[in-house]
Protein backbone atom coordinates (compact mmCIF):
# COMPACT_ATOMS: atom_id res chain seq x y z
CA UNK A 1 0.00 0.00 0.00
CA UNK A 2 1.33 3.43 -0.57
CA UNK A 3 1.30 5.82 2.01
CA UNK A 4 0.75 9.86 1.60
CA UNK A 5 3.33 11.45 3.31
CA UNK A 6 1.19 12.51 6.82
CA UNK A 7 -0.01 8.89 6.69
CA UNK A 8 3.35 7.12 6.30
CA UNK A 9 4.82 9.72 9.09
CA UNK A 10 1.84 8.34 11.38
CA UNK A 11 1.48 4.59 10.53
CA UNK A 12 6.04 4.86 11.24
CA UNK A 13 5.80 6.27 14.84
CA UNK A 14 2.98 3.68 15.33
CA UNK A 15 4.70 0.61 14.53
CA UNK A 16 7.64 1.61 15.89
CA UNK A 17 5.52 1.57 19.28
CA UNK A 18 3.39 -0.98 18.79
CA UNK A 19 2.71 -4.53 20.33
CA UNK A 20 0.51 -6.80 19.73
CA UNK A 21 -0.31 -8.77 23.49
CA UNK A 22 0.97 -12.20 23.95
CA UNK A 23 -2.13 -14.71 23.21
CA UNK A 24 -4.15 -11.86 21.91
CA UNK A 25 -6.76 -12.43 18.88
CA UNK A 26 -6.02 -9.06 17.38
CA UNK A 27 -9.35 -8.02 17.14
CA UNK A 28 -9.64 -4.76 18.36
CA UNK A 29 -10.44 -1.76 15.84
CA UNK A 30 -6.35 -0.75 16.53
CA UNK A 31 -5.29 -4.37 16.00
CA UNK A 32 -5.87 -3.78 12.41
CA UNK A 33 -3.58 -1.07 12.09
CA UNK A 34 -1.18 -2.87 14.57
CA UNK A 35 -0.37 -6.20 12.71
CA UNK A 36 1.87 -5.33 10.29
CA UNK A 37 5.32 -7.07 11.04
CA UNK A 38 5.92 -9.43 9.01
CA UNK A 39 7.27 -13.18 10.19
CA UNK A 40 11.36 -13.21 9.84
CA UNK A 41 13.13 -16.03 8.09
CA UNK A 42 15.96 -18.09 9.38
CA UNK A 43 18.61 -15.68 7.52
CA UNK A 44 16.82 -12.19 8.60
CA UNK A 45 17.03 -13.03 11.85
CA UNK A 46 20.44 -14.62 12.35
CA UNK A 47 21.60 -10.85 10.38
CA UNK A 48 19.68 -9.15 12.95
CA UNK A 49 20.80 -10.85 15.75
CA UNK A 50 24.75 -10.38 14.47
CA UNK A 51 23.58 -6.23 13.53
CA UNK A 52 22.18 -6.40 17.60
CA UNK A 53 26.08 -7.99 18.52
CA UNK A 54 27.33 -4.78 17.13
CA UNK A 55 24.81 -2.50 18.91
CA UNK A 56 25.56 -4.48 22.04
CA UNK A 57 29.39 -4.31 21.42
CA UNK A 58 29.48 -0.32 21.20
CA UNK A 59 27.19 -0.06 24.80
CA UNK A 60 29.22 -2.46 26.71
CA UNK A 61 32.29 0.37 25.97
CA UNK A 62 29.93 2.75 27.39
CA UNK A 63 32.30 3.38 30.44
CA UNK A 64 29.76 4.58 33.73
CA UNK A 65 26.38 2.32 33.92
CA UNK A 66 24.25 5.80 33.31
CA UNK A 67 21.10 5.18 30.98
CA UNK A 68 21.80 6.50 27.26
CA UNK A 69 18.92 7.33 24.82
CA UNK A 70 18.83 4.59 22.12
CA UNK A 71 16.68 4.75 19.02
CA UNK A 72 15.68 2.60 15.68
CA UNK A 73 14.50 3.43 12.05
CA UNK A 74 11.20 2.32 10.60
CA UNK A 75 9.26 2.18 7.79
CA UNK A 76 11.07 4.57 5.00
CA UNK A 77 10.13 7.86 5.39
CA UNK A 78 13.30 9.39 3.81
CA UNK A 79 10.78 11.68 1.48
CA UNK A 80 10.15 13.34 4.69
CA UNK A 81 13.66 13.44 5.29
CA UNK A 82 13.13 11.24 9.02
CA UNK A 83 15.15 8.26 9.48
CA UNK A 84 14.37 7.37 12.90
CA UNK A 85 10.95 6.79 14.70
CA UNK A 86 11.52 5.10 17.88
CA UNK A 87 13.19 5.96 20.56
CA UNK A 88 13.47 4.57 24.24
CA UNK A 89 16.11 4.68 27.57
CA UNK A 90 18.81 1.91 27.64
CA UNK A 91 20.95 0.59 30.62
CA UNK A 92 22.68 -1.95 31.71
CA UNK A 93 21.98 -4.32 34.43
CA UNK A 94 23.90 -5.40 36.77
CA UNK A 95 24.20 -8.59 34.85
CA UNK A 96 25.90 -6.83 32.07
CA UNK A 97 22.59 -7.20 29.96
CA UNK A 98 21.23 -3.86 28.18
CA UNK A 99 17.51 -3.51 28.03
CA UNK A 100 14.97 -0.36 26.44
CA UNK A 101 12.47 0.76 28.72
CA UNK A 102 9.93 2.71 25.96
CA UNK A 103 6.65 3.32 25.79
CA UNK A 104 4.81 1.08 23.18
CA UNK A 105 1.06 1.11 22.07
CA UNK A 106 -1.02 -1.88 23.27
CA UNK A 107 -2.89 -2.96 20.47
CA UNK A 108 -6.08 -4.94 22.43
CA UNK A 109 -6.02 -2.50 25.06
CA UNK A 110 -5.67 0.93 22.53
CA UNK A 111 -3.61 2.58 24.99
CA UNK A 112 -0.16 3.11 25.85
CA UNK A 113 1.61 1.05 28.45
CA UNK A 114 5.69 1.01 29.71
CA UNK A 115 7.65 -1.87 28.16
CA UNK A 116 10.92 -3.31 28.90
CA UNK A 117 12.91 -5.12 26.08
CA UNK A 118 16.24 -6.44 25.05
CA UNK A 119 18.47 -5.66 22.84
CA UNK A 120 17.79 -8.33 20.37
CA UNK A 121 14.63 -7.67 20.29
CA UNK A 122 14.17 -4.10 20.03
CA UNK A 123 16.98 -4.46 16.97
CA UNK A 124 14.80 -6.87 15.27
CA UNK A 125 11.79 -4.23 16.05
CA UNK A 126 13.08 -2.45 13.03
CA UNK A 127 10.70 -2.93 10.42
CA UNK A 128 13.05 -3.79 7.16
CA UNK A 129 14.97 -6.32 7.78
CA UNK A 130 17.30 -5.58 4.53
CA UNK A 131 18.10 -2.11 6.45
CA UNK A 132 18.34 -0.57 9.92
CA UNK A 133 19.63 2.11 11.47
CA UNK A 134 20.36 2.45 15.76
CA UNK A 135 21.74 5.09 16.80
CA UNK A 136 23.10 5.38 20.44
CA UNK A 137 23.77 8.59 22.60
CA UNK A 138 25.80 8.61 24.93
CA UNK A 139 25.44 10.87 28.36
CA UNK A 140 27.88 12.65 30.51
CA UNK A 141 28.02 10.57 33.57
CA UNK A 142 25.97 12.91 35.73
CA UNK A 143 23.19 13.07 33.11
CA UNK A 144 23.48 9.24 32.00
CA UNK A 145 23.03 8.58 36.10
CA UNK A 146 20.15 10.97 36.71
CA UNK A 147 18.41 9.05 34.04
CA UNK A 148 18.57 5.68 34.97
CA UNK A 149 17.45 6.75 38.20
CA UNK A 150 14.19 8.31 37.08
CA UNK A 151 13.34 6.09 34.21
CA UNK A 152 13.46 2.73 36.67
CA UNK A 153 11.60 4.73 39.34
CA UNK A 154 7.99 2.85 38.39
CA UNK A 155 5.83 5.43 39.78
CA UNK A 156 7.35 8.15 38.35
CA UNK A 157 7.25 6.11 34.46
CA UNK A 158 3.67 5.33 35.02
CA UNK A 159 2.69 8.87 36.10
CA UNK A 160 4.11 10.34 32.88
CA UNK A 161 2.11 7.43 30.82
CA UNK A 162 -0.69 9.65 29.19
CA UNK A 163 -4.27 7.48 29.10
CA UNK A 164 -4.30 8.19 25.23
CA UNK A 165 -1.70 7.48 22.56
CA UNK A 166 -1.69 9.57 19.61
CA UNK A 167 1.53 8.77 17.01
CA UNK A 168 1.41 12.18 16.02
CA UNK A 169 1.04 13.67 19.65
CA UNK A 170 1.56 17.21 20.17
CA UNK A 171 5.15 17.72 22.95
CA UNK A 172 2.64 20.34 24.75
CA UNK A 173 -0.36 18.53 25.62
CA UNK A 174 -1.35 16.42 28.21
CA UNK A 175 -4.40 14.60 26.27
CA UNK A 176 -1.96 12.38 23.97
CA UNK A 177 1.28 10.92 23.93
CA UNK A 178 3.67 8.87 21.67
CA UNK A 179 6.75 6.94 22.40
CA UNK A 180 9.08 9.57 22.15
CA UNK A 181 7.25 12.42 24.00
CA UNK A 182 7.19 9.93 27.27
CA UNK A 183 11.07 9.77 26.49
CA UNK A 184 11.74 13.52 26.48
CA UNK A 185 9.40 14.48 29.05
CA UNK A 186 11.08 11.44 30.88
CA UNK A 187 14.82 13.63 30.59
CA UNK A 188 13.09 16.44 31.93
CA UNK A 189 11.89 14.83 35.26
CA UNK A 190 15.22 13.64 35.11
CA UNK A 191 17.31 16.76 34.60
CA UNK A 192 15.19 18.85 36.45
CA UNK A 193 14.67 16.95 39.33
CA UNK A 194 10.93 16.94 39.37
CA UNK A 195 9.29 14.82 42.32
CA UNK A 196 6.68 12.54 41.25
CA UNK A 197 3.11 13.58 41.81
CA UNK A 198 0.02 13.28 39.92
CA UNK A 199 0.56 16.60 38.01
CA UNK A 200 4.19 14.93 36.64
CA UNK A 201 4.06 15.26 33.31
CA UNK A 202 1.86 18.61 33.55
CA UNK A 203 5.70 19.68 35.71
CA UNK A 204 7.64 17.99 32.81
CA UNK A 205 6.35 20.01 30.34
CA UNK A 206 6.47 23.18 31.86
CA UNK A 207 10.06 22.61 32.42
CA UNK A 208 10.81 21.32 28.50
CA UNK A 209 9.42 24.71 27.43
CA UNK A 210 11.26 26.81 30.07
CA UNK A 211 14.45 24.38 28.69
CA UNK A 212 13.76 25.68 25.10
CA UNK A 213 12.50 22.44 23.47
CA UNK A 214 10.81 23.34 20.35
CA UNK A 215 10.88 20.56 17.92
CA UNK A 216 10.64 21.08 13.91
CA UNK A 217 7.51 21.21 12.13
CA UNK A 218 7.07 18.30 10.57
CA UNK A 219 5.58 18.94 6.69
CA UNK A 220 2.49 16.42 6.49
CA UNK A 221 2.04 17.85 2.74
CA UNK A 222 -1.70 16.73 3.13
CA UNK A 223 -4.81 16.87 4.17
CA UNK A 224 -4.73 12.99 4.25
CA UNK A 225 -3.73 13.16 8.22
CA UNK A 226 -6.96 15.21 8.40
CA UNK A 227 -8.85 12.50 6.59
CA UNK A 228 -6.94 9.67 8.17
CA UNK A 229 -7.42 10.74 11.55
CA UNK A 230 -11.05 9.71 11.58
CA UNK A 231 -10.71 5.89 11.09
CA UNK A 232 -7.19 5.05 12.16
CA UNK A 233 -7.31 5.03 15.92
CA UNK A 234 -3.97 5.94 16.71
CA UNK A 235 -3.77 9.45 14.92
CA UNK A 236 -5.38 12.52 16.57
CA UNK A 237 -4.71 15.99 15.92
CA UNK A 238 -7.19 18.25 18.55
CA UNK A 239 -3.99 18.04 20.62
CA UNK A 240 -2.78 20.39 18.10
CA UNK A 241 -2.92 24.22 17.72
CA UNK A 242 -5.10 24.82 15.15
CA UNK A 243 -2.45 27.27 12.95
CA UNK A 244 -0.35 24.08 12.83
CA UNK A 245 -3.45 22.48 11.44
CA UNK A 246 -3.99 24.86 8.83
CA UNK A 247 -0.70 25.25 7.75
CA UNK A 248 0.24 21.72 7.74
CA UNK A 249 3.54 21.51 9.71
CA UNK A 250 2.42 19.63 13.29
CA UNK A 251 5.07 19.66 15.54
CA UNK A 252 5.71 16.21 16.88
CA UNK A 253 8.73 14.73 19.11
CA UNK A 254 10.71 12.70 16.97
CA UNK A 255 14.09 11.00 18.19
CA UNK A 256 16.01 13.58 16.27
CA UNK A 257 14.37 16.09 18.08
CA UNK A 258 15.22 13.89 21.41
CA UNK A 259 18.50 13.98 20.63
CA UNK A 260 18.65 17.32 19.79
CA UNK A 261 17.90 18.77 22.78
CA UNK A 262 20.34 16.33 24.77
CA UNK A 263 23.04 17.20 22.52
CA UNK A 264 21.84 21.41 22.85
CA UNK A 265 21.52 21.15 26.74
CA UNK A 266 24.80 18.54 26.81
CA UNK A 267 27.67 19.22 24.18
CA UNK A 268 29.56 16.52 25.65
CA UNK A 269 27.21 14.13 24.71
CA UNK A 270 28.01 11.15 22.01
CA UNK A 271 26.47 9.96 19.19
CA UNK A 272 27.07 6.67 17.59
CA UNK A 273 25.13 5.26 14.74
CA UNK A 274 24.89 1.84 13.33
CA UNK A 275 23.41 0.50 10.21
CA UNK A 276 23.35 -2.31 8.43
CA UNK A 277 22.51 -3.31 4.61
CA UNK A 278 22.60 -6.42 4.30
CA UNK A 279 25.82 -7.30 3.50
CA UNK A 280 27.68 -5.15 6.17
CA UNK A 281 27.22 -3.18 9.38
CA UNK A 282 28.65 0.33 9.75
CA UNK A 283 29.64 2.24 12.80
CA UNK A 284 29.62 5.51 12.33
CA UNK A 285 30.68 8.04 15.52
CA UNK A 286 29.15 11.98 15.45
CA UNK A 287 26.48 13.99 14.76
CA UNK A 288 26.56 13.55 11.57
CA UNK A 289 24.20 11.39 9.74
CA UNK A 290 25.48 7.96 7.66
CA UNK A 291 25.03 8.40 3.84
CA UNK A 292 21.45 7.10 3.17
CA UNK A 293 21.98 3.39 2.06
CA UNK A 294 24.29 2.77 4.85
CA UNK A 295 27.24 3.99 3.05
CA UNK A 296 30.27 4.23 5.13
CA UNK A 297 32.26 7.65 5.24
CA UNK A 298 36.23 7.98 6.14
CA UNK A 299 36.61 6.77 9.35
CA UNK A 300 33.84 4.63 10.06
CA UNK A 301 34.09 0.79 10.80
CA UNK A 302 32.79 -1.48 9.07
CA UNK A 303 32.22 -4.84 9.78
CA UNK A 304 31.25 -7.79 6.89
CA UNK A 305 28.43 -9.70 6.92
CA UNK A 306 28.93 -12.33 4.02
Amino acid sequence: MRLGPAVALAAALAAGAAQAQPGSSSASGSSAFCDCAHPLTASQQDLLLRFAAVVRDELNATEDDGAVLISRSGLDLSRLRIRYSHAAIAWRADTGAWSARQLYYACDESRPRIYDQGLAGFAMGIDDPALGYVSIVRLPNAAGQSLRRASLDRPRALHLLAQSYSANAYPFSLRHQNCNQWVVEMLAVAWGDIADADDLRARAQAWLKDARYEPEPVDVGSHALMFASIFIPFLHLDDHPQDDRFALKLKVSLPSTVEAFAHQRLPASERIEICHNGRQVVVHRGWTPIPDGCRPVEGDRVISLD
